[in-house]
């Protein structure tokens, strides 16, 4: 297991592969559309559908081709926006019936009718991006080179609609911020009518030009890219109102970020934030002049929290937004919340008509599906402990369960076939609340352990704002329980500011909150060795990627008389090389105030290193920098402290598929053996 689980894990790219997933349900209900690969261990994603009546999946459109195209630029900085490392369909839009699906592959466009089949190649310019296709079916709209173009879906009429003015300008591409921390992928939005388009105008020049090079290669030019850091120009990003024969409106209103935009049956809306982050806005636009005002606004000391999938509208027109009230993030509908206290509205889902389907906890380890209509009121779908989420339309749901004891996609009264491949480890976690502040903490054991036999400890957090671990879902442990398996108790733990347990929580991380994050580590650790007092505290490790291993390499740091061993993956070591959105929600504009960022960042403790570290970067990361690792690293050196580096050539910020979990482990077993 030693050899073969790591492996496996690369391979199917943490069990994931041969999973459905990006689901589509048809506006009857009848009908669902989704992608999924072959296998376990095939990258290859392909289009499907199922009928809610029964009968056998049908495999819509198969790209797998021998020598896949290098993907360009624009496609390889969407992929790592959305921690996307599959290959073959990565994304697709259908039109409003559900019948005609646009997608790419091998960055070529193509068209396939889903009724009858047949896959129909378009001559649009390639290398292609974003492509999506009409709400009547008629046309695609896609972005080639940063500009934005028109193609009709039967393969005729293709021409520019948005042409760059300059270098360094793209018309419907998201920028890096946008995908990154905002979570918005695209950059244009048809009419429901399919006359006309909102078109995001993005211009870089303002943005610093960074590089990122191949050691591995020399011989190649480095890739300079925009990269907005703290404190320093972001990207101007207009919104736009173009009709099919190119005439243009400008959208008027003043702002920082363009968060989402929605076109729906009752007209365009815009969101927007200031730089501070403090007003969050929907605007209500009328597409004929580009004049706007403000039908919602958040407003907020530390931060406004950009939930997924609002606003939306019901069909009556009423808006569904959020709204932060004490201690819980409310739905609301038409500006009343119609959710209660405790229960958390993690995203909204789908807007049915008059139902909306959203994602909510009240026990921060779970994450249910709930509806609420003006028939039906509030009602929970889901109950089994676990995280579900999914889609509905025409009154259909499909329901993606992931549990503690398997997972499932349902569609109605079918099941989607799953054809993942079964991890050899089988995680055991005890789920419990740490200490006064019941920190969510996950504990697994080795699986072959007896009571009263010593164990060193591997905390095993992420620790950052962007996500959860300790939650009741199998998918989440894999790893964790094969460390625990080669002999460690590990510990997965969910500090303050990790989402799911309402806005005072999330707005813990406000500041420098990194003797906080460390803090609570040690309170779970502290928590858990109560309870096992066969818990080796003399021998305590930890390990993390991106926030995990900022985490890791400041509990070694500052807390060296608990935490013995470190690995830190793709660290931010220097807080102010980290991008605007990101970093200023939490630590403030280092123009006005730099010590928030001085006093977070481990660059300062570098002298102060006793334990062991191990860092890994993968040396093409466009989100955390190689630079924040090597410039750790030389202060290290500087301070006399040997460490470790294992770098990645040709890595991004998402690990790659290769066997990184034996170093770690080896580096580990190492430092901590009595």
């Amino acid at each position: 297991m030693l050899v073969d689980f790591p492996r496996l894990v690369g391979r199917t790219q943490g069990f994931s592969l041969g999973r459905p997933r990006r689901f589509t349900v048809g506006p009857e209900g009848r009908r669902v559309l989704f992608l999924r690969s072959l296998g376990g261990e095939d990258p290859v994603l392909r289009l499907w559908s199922a009928d809610l009546d029964g009968g056998e999946e049908r495999l819509l459109a198969d790209p797998a081709t021998p020598g896949e195209k290098a993907l360009s630029a624009q496609e390889r900085a969407r992929r790592e926006r959305a921690r996307d490392r599959s290959s073959g369909i990565s994304a697709y839009s259908a039109d409003r019936a559900v019948r005609r699906v646009a997608f790419t592959a091998d960055q070529q466009l193509f068209v396939v009718d889903v009724d009858s089949g047949h896959v129909a190649p378009l001559p649009a310019k390639a290398p292609v991006e974003d492509a999506t296709i009409s709400p009547d079916g008629t046309t695609v709209a896609y972005v080639h080179d940063g500009e934005l173009r028109l193609i009709g879906a039967d393969g005729q009429g293709d021409r520019a609609l948005a042409t760059p003015e300059k270098d360094d300008v793209t018309y419907g591409l998201a920028e890096h911020v946008a995908g990154e921390s905002m979570e918005r992928m695209r950059g244009f939005w048809w009419a429901p009518s399919g006359d006309r388009l909102a078109v995001a105008r993005v211009d870089n020049e303002p943005v610093e030009i960074w590089y990122l090079s191949d050691p591995a290669n020399p011989q190649e030019p480095p890739t300079a890219q925009r990269y907005p850091r703290a404190g320093t120009a972001n990207a101007v990003v207009t919104l736009h109102v173009y009709d099919l024969a190119g005439q243009r409106v400008d959208v008027e209103a003043e702002y920082e970020y363009l968060v989402d935009v929605v076109w729906d049956g009752h007209g365009l809306l815009a969101v927007t934030q200031n730089r501070p982050q403090t007003v969050l806005r929907v605007l209500d636009v009328d597409p004929g002049t580009g004049a706007t005002s403000t039908i919602a606004e958040a407003v907020d000391d530390a931060w406004t929290q950009i939930v997924p999938g609002v606003p939306r509208r019901t069909d009556s027109g009423s808006l569904v937004w959020t709204e932060d009230r004490g201690d819980t993030r409310h739905l609301t509908v038409a500006g009343e919340p119609v959710t209660p206290a405790g229960l958390q509205v993690a995203e909204v889902l789908s807007v049915d008509g008059d139902t909306v389907l959203f994602a909510a906890a009240d026990e921060p380890t779970e994450l249910h599906l709930w509806t609420w209509s003006t028939a039906d009121g509030l009602r929970q779908l889901t109950t089994a402990a676990g995280v579900h989420t999914g889609v509905r339309a025409g009154g259909a749901t499909v329901v993606v369960s992931d549990r503690l004891d398997g997972s499932s996609v349902r569609f109605g009264t079918r099941t989607i076939a799953d054809l993942s491949v079964s991890s050899p480890v089988v995680p055991k976690v005890s789920l419990l609340r740490a200490g006064k502040r019941e920190l969510r903490t996950a504990v697994l054991f080795p699986a072959v352990w007896q009571r009263g036999e010593r164990l060193p400890v591997l905390m095993d957090p992420y620790g950052g704002t962007a996500m959860q671990r300790a939650v009741a879902h199998r998918g989440s442990y894999y790893v964790s329980q094969w460390f625990a398996d080669q002999g460690f108790a590990v510990i997965v733990a969910d500090g303050r500011g990790t989402p799911g347990r309402g806005p005072r929580w999330e707005k813990e991380a406000y500041g420098d909150n990194s003797d906080m994050l460390v803090e609570d580590q040690v309170e779970a650790l502290r928590t858990v060795a109560a309870l096992y007092p066969e818990l080796d505290l003399s021998r305590v490790g930890i390990r993390g990627w991106s926030a995990g291993g900022t985490l890791a390499a400041l509990a070694v740091l500052r807390r060296p008389d608990v935490f013995h061993a470190a690995v830190a993956g793709a660290p931010v070591t220097d807080e102010f090389l980290y991008d605007t959105h990101w970093q200023e929600r939490y630590l403030g504009d280092p123009r006005a105030d730099p010590t928030p960022y001085e006093n977070a960042s481990v660059l300062r403790d570098a002298a102060k290193l006793e334990r062991p570290l191990m860092l890994i970067h993968g040396l093409a990361d466009d989100n955390v920098y190689p630079v924040h690792t090597m410039r750790f690293s030389a202060a290290l050196l500087a301070a006399g402290k040997p460490h470790t580096v294992l770098p990645l050539p040709g890595a991004s910020h998402m690990p790659p598929d290769v066997d990184l979990l034996t170093p770690q482990l080896r580096f580990l077993q190492e430092a901590l053996r009595s």
